[in-house]
């Protein structure tokens, strides 16, 4: 973290629990893509330090992990934490035609994403 703010640092080194929600880390990406141009394989390597940070905790933790390794390989964050989320059904149907070809191949996912007619 060697670019932030003192206050950040002392709240993410201290031992108390800090809770994440998952709309933040959303927010969060979504910040560092649009506004400052971060790549995708930057930002899922600071989000991953943050997370495994011993003070830090998140509700959806394997959700957030494949949403990030799905990010990494090519899908929006968002379309990929919806895709994580969706792990318990058997099809994520979507009008996002850019969405089902990139999640075409991916790994670890048992639901497939349907293009809606």
């Amino acid at each position: 973290m060697g670019g932030a703010h003192p206050t950040i640092l002392t709240l993410f080194q201290d031992e108390a629990a800090i809770s994440i929600p998952t709309t933040v880390i959303l927010e969060v990406v979504w910040v560092l893509r649009a506004v400052y141009h971060f790549e995708p394989p930057a930002i899922c390597a600071a989000l991953r330090k943050v997370l495994g940070l011993p003070n830090v905790q998140v509700k959806e933790e394997q959700q957030l992990v494949l949403a990030l390794q799905w990010f990494e390989s090519g899908l929006d964050f968002a379309d990929a934490l919806h895709l994580a989320q969706s792990q318990a059904c058997e099809a994520l149907q979507t009008f996002d035609q850019r969405f089902v070809k990139r999640s075409e191949g991916l790994k670890n996912s048992e639901a497939k994403v349907v293009l809606l007619d």
